[in-house]
């Protein structure tokens, strides 16, 4: 008798669990806030339907994506990897939503801009001009530290920043847009005020504002200093730009600042350029993005923007 072959039914594969964008938007914003409740105050929902959702999520993904022990709530090692994917998964989401509006010829969504501390004094303007021509755009502007916006930037957290030149191992590209000016800056009544043609050497024996430790712009400042072979004293330490400049205008010393910073208290002379050689110091202004993303087209659109109209939207005074 020829040999048979019987044939089996295959059991059915398990599906793999498939988190819903809502879920993923959920367990973003609670991972953001460190708070159930807080997470849905964001959202419009109850802490219970927030906390509900998560549940669910965790049940269905099999891991425990929050430590609920510690207050405020802090991510698992899963729950940190499933957040790295969904800023992915829904930062490609907002692409594509983006993309369907401009091929309707619409450019509308949000776009969030990062900056550092400097660029707080022009970006409202930038964004201002921008809105009149794309009104149904909301537009965000978070403040911070450069390594800070940098990380948000690669977390999809932001979409593009205002910064100087990135470190060679960031994973953004970098373009300029206008010239950013750094100068010498004293109290109206400082001794050195009226005087022109100052020589490094002549700042050695009055008392500086420095900026914290870290800071980019103090960072600039002690190059400038060793490079001259200039030791001077400092007089305090400061955290800020605006509590920098408070300090000089008080007249507690000479500082190194960002000329977009004092543009206020250079027109009311409450504080002076100081006319010493080789300065001002000139940087660029960037306009930074990812690399490993397509900008959606409001990114496009701001972007082309500021590289077109940027620079003379940002111009400033130096007192000279």
């Amino acid at each position: 008798m020829p040999a048979r072959c019987l044939s089996l039914p295959l059991k059915p594969t398990a599906a793999p669990p498939e988190p819903t964008l809502r879920q993923l938007r959920i367990f973003e914003a609670a991972a953001d806030a460190g708070s159930f409740s807080r997470a849905g105050d964001l959202l419009g929902m109850t802490q219970s339907a927030v906390s509900q959702q998560l549940r669910q999520l965790q049940d269905e993904l099999g891991v425990r994506l929050f430590d609920t022990t510690t207050r405020p709530a802090q991510l698992t090692a899963s729950g940190q990897e499933l957040l790295r994917h969904a800023r992915s998964i829904l930062a490609q989401v907002g692409v594509a939503i983006d993309a369907l509006g401009s091929v309707a010829g619409q450019v509308h969504g949000q776009l969030h801009l990062g900056v550092i501390s400097p660029a707080y004094y022009f970006a409202p303007r930038l964004l201002a001009a921008f809105s009149e021509r794309s009104p149904e755009v909301n537009l965000k502007l978070t403040v911070g530290r450069r390594d800070d916006l940098l990380l948000q930037l690669a977390e999809h957290r932001i979409d593009l920043l205002f910064a100087g030149y990135p470190p060679a191992h960031a994973e953004v590209d970098a373009e300029p847009f206008a010239r950013h000016p750094h100068c010498l800056v004293a109290s109206a009544n400082h001794p050195l005020a009226a005087q022109r043609g100052l020589q490094w050497s002549d700042l050695r024996r009055h008392p500086f504002v420095f900026r914290e430790p870290g800071s980019s712009t103090r960072q600039f400042l002690e190059h400038l200093l060793h490079v001259q072979g200039l030791q001077v004293a400092r007089s305090i330490v400061l955290q800020n730009n605006e509590t920098v400049k408070q300090a000089v205008v008080a007249g507690m010393g000479i500082s190194f600042l960002s000329a977009h910073v004092f543009q206020a208290e250079l027109r009311t002379g409450q504080l002076v350029v100081l006319d010493v050689e080789g300065m001002p110091k000139w940087l660029d202004w960037c306009v930074l993005h990812r690399r490993d993303l397509p900008l959606t087209p409001i990114s496009q659109a701001f972007r082309e923007f500021v590289l077109s109209q940027g620079a003379g939207l940002i111009e400033c005074d130096m007192g000279r």
